[in-house]
Formats: structure tokens, sequence, C-alpha cells
């Protein structure tokens, strides 16, 4: 483990036990640099670190600078910057929050990726000319374990430290010159639509590179205020399993109506001792899942599970997952629910890369090759950024072909894609996060 790593999971693990007087507060205004301080904003400076006492601050050992321009406007004439990647948090009760970021600098360019969690893209490459200062907005979901004054998710120990499951809101600032001006808090609207996600480390929002899943990808796709996602999907997990550590009680004491349940099981299912079987038990469950969703007055959406990379000679994807994705989509058409076949798509998409360069969607790195990596990865189950990324955008197609009203709130001006086209891996130019392991994540 680096240094950064277990300075950042030490800090949250220290800080799960308590909250802090701004836990009764939801709205928040920080003046980020060492100017002026812009009048009803708080101000941050590159030594404002993380404190109990006042409730925010900055987490890792960035080397932060702050600088100031000449200008009347407070807010935007001075910034915070790094050349390293640097994490800020805020806490904050759980709920569906509204973020609006600053950024940019009157005197030059910037660049920023914005991660907020485990790693959950929410804006992605924001580049702002000379002089630009660029305002950006996201709708993000902050959650605790508690599901009532009794009851909580029975989370798994390394669950304890990632950058989720508490009272706080954590951003991840990075690219390759991140310039933060400014940034506002304020608590969602009851009418925001919160999109539910439920599997295992296929849609989970990993917590360190160099894995991925669709499920952290997929928010930076939706417009600020309209949806919000809230994964709790976790590496390992089985839908039985998934019921059993209260995961779906969680889901189902917030959910409401309107809200969607994107439901994504199998890999871990079909595997011996998992007392899940394809058309009997499975089926059962999904049914079960479906049931509770309605009764809410949200909508089910069943995903089929993606291929794993299992080529044959003829350069065709085989089959790992059994009668899962079929007893799915049985199940889809005899409960009348939506239906994403990621498992179709993936199929066009792997085998449009073929056996060697789907390699790149999936964690292959040869030793020494990635940060505290000295022996190689080969996993075929596990995506990377690139992998999680273009899955991600196959379930974007998929919602608008099965015509949820969700398509309506996917950004702008976005691009159909194409399972058979996807985009040029070499042209994939993504931030890596500092928190990087080669421990692998559940399941397979």
């Amino acid at each position: 483990m680096n240094h950064l790593k277990a300075s950042l999971f030490g800090t949250f693990v220290s800080l799960c036990s308590f909250q802090s007087f701004s836990q009764a507060t939801t709205d928040f205004k920080f003046d980020f640099g060492s100017g002026k301080v812009a009048k009803g904003y708080t101000q941050v400076l590159p030594t404002s670190a993380y404190s109990k006492e006042k409730g925010f601050g900055f987490l890792s050992n960035a080397q932060i600078v702050s600088e100031t321009r000449k200008g009347n406007n407070a807010l935007t004439s001075d910034f915070c910057s790094s050349t390293q990647p640097f994490f800020f948090t805020v806490d904050i009760p759980e709920g569906n929050y509204d973020v609006k970021l600053f950024l940019g600098d009157t005197k030059g360019t910037s660049t920023t990726t914005l991660k907020v969690e485990n790693r959950r893209l929410m804006l992605e490459k924001v580049i702002t000319d000379e002089g630009e200062i660029a305002t950006k907005e996201f709708t993000v979901n902050v959650r605790t374990p508690n599901i009532n004054a009794t009851e909580k998710v029975k989370l798994k120990p390394r669950e304890f430290a990632y950058l989720h499951w508490d009272n706080q809101l954590t951003f991840e600032f990075n690219d390759a010159n991140p310039k933060i001006c400014g940034l506002e808090i304020t608590k969602a609207s009851d009418k925001t639509i919160t999109v539910f996600l439920a599997g295992n480390s296929t849609v989970v929002d990993q917590a360190i590179e160099p894995y991925a899943a669709w499920g952290q990808m997929i928010p930076r796709f939706f417009k600020a205020k309209n949806v919000v996602f809230a994964n709790y999907a976790e590496s390992g997990e089985t839908i039985k399993s998934f019921a059993g550590a209260k995961r779906l009680d969680k889901v189902m004491s917030l959910i409401k109506s309107g809200d969607y349940f994107f439901i994504e099981f199998a890999h871990n299912d079909q595997k011996a001792g998992s007392g899940i079987e394809a058309n009997t038990t499975y089926k059962e469950y999904l049914k079960s899942y479906i049931q509770q969703t309605k009764e809410k007055g949200a909508i089910p959406v069943l995903v089929t599970s993606m291929l794993r990379r299992n080529f044959n000679a003829e350069g065709k994807l085989n089959n790992t997952l059994g009668d899962f994705p079929e007893a799915m989509r049985q199940v889809a058409k005899e409960e009348n629910v939506a239906l994403i076949d990621l498992n179709a798509m993936s199929k066009v998409l792997f085998e449009t890369m073929g056996p060697q360069k789907s390699m790149k969607a999936f964690v292959h790195y040869d030793a020494n090759t990635f940060p505290e990596q000295t022996k190689a990865i080969h996993d075929d189950t596990h995506f990377s950024n690139y992998g999680a990324y273009e899955l991600a955008k196959c379930i974007v197609e998929g919602i608008k072909q099965v015509k949820l009203d969700l398509a309506n709130d996917l950004l702008d001006g976005l691009p159909n894609f194409d399972p058979a086209n996807p985009d040029d891996e070499a042209s994939f130019n993504f931030p890596h996060s500092p928190l990087v392991s080669v421990v692998k994540p559940d399941g397979n």
C-alpha cells in the first residue's frame, strides 16, 4: 500500500466513528484560494486540512498551492491547484445533493476531471481556455449503512475503508491541471430521480485502481438536478447475498415512486455453493426484487451480465454464465419489465475488439507497468477504466433502446454508441486515481 493510500484510507477509518457538528448542515459555499473571500462563502486555503471541528478540508498529502489574480470577482480571482490529484471532503448527512463547481484561471488554462466518493465519475476533462471560468453542475448521492434506528447494512471488512458509507462527501480533483475556484453544495430536490444499482464487482464503484466498473462511469452521462445514481453494488455479491446483507432492505427504505432500480447479477450466482440455480431460485429472487420495487411505485430494470473475456479458437466469446442471462430475459418477459441486454451488447463489443485488443478493456498489465505491481495481472472478468467506460456507454444505449423515460435526462448532444464500433483505446485519455492496489476484487 502506498503512502497516500494508507494516509487517506486511515483518515476515513478514523472518521467513520463520529459525527461532527456540521452533520446538521446541508448547504455549503466554499471559496478556494488565498485571496479575498466571496461574500457568504467559507475560505479554503491550501493548508485547510480536514478536521472534525471544521467538518471540511483537504485529505491527501498532495502539495496544494494557491494563486491569486487581479480582478473584482473574489470567488474566481483565486484558486487552489496541485500537480497531483487531491481530495477534499465535507461532513454532510445522507441524501442527494446538487453540486456546482467553478473551475479555471482568469490568467491561464485548466483541465479537470472530477470524481466523487469511490472514484465515481461526474465531470470528464473540463478544459478551460485562457482566462475562462467554467461553471459545472452535477448531482451526487451520499449514503450511510443505517437503514433505521436498529438495522444496518452488513458491510464487509474492506468496506469500512471505502470513500462512501459515511456522512461525508469526498471530491477527487484530477487531470493535467485542475484549478478549483469555488464549490457549492445544496440539498437536491425531492423530485430528483434516483437510479439505484444492485450487482457485483462488474457494477460496483470500485475503490482502487486499476479496477473499474460501469456503475461508477455512468453518472457522467446524465444531467444535473434531474438524475442521481446510488450504486449499492458490491464485489462478490449474489442476488441472494445482496438481500442477506440487507443491501436490498437499504434500497427499499429509500426508493420512491418514479425512481429506478437496475438489477444485474450472474457472475457469482452461477458458482457452486452460491445456493442459486438459474431457472429456479435466481428467477424467484428476481421476481421478488421486481415485486418490492413495484410496490414502492418505482421502476425495475433488469440488466443481463456482460460476458467474460473467454475466446474460442474462432475468435468468438464462450458463454461462461450458463443459463443465467437467458433466465433473466425470461423473467423480464414474464413480469413485463424493461431489460437491458448487456450480455448481448458485450458480446458484440468484445468480439469486435478481438482477443488482443480486448485485453485493454480488462485488467491486463505486465509486471512493473502499473504502480505497486511487481507481478503481471491477467484478469478476464474485471474491467479497466476504458472497459468500464465502454460498458457504461452500452447501458446508455440500452436505456434508449428500451425507451425508458430516463433517456430524456441524458446530457444533450451525446452521440449514439454502437458496440460494433467501440472507441479507440489509444485515444482514451483518462486520469488514474492515486488509490492503487493489486488486490483483485471478490468474484470472477
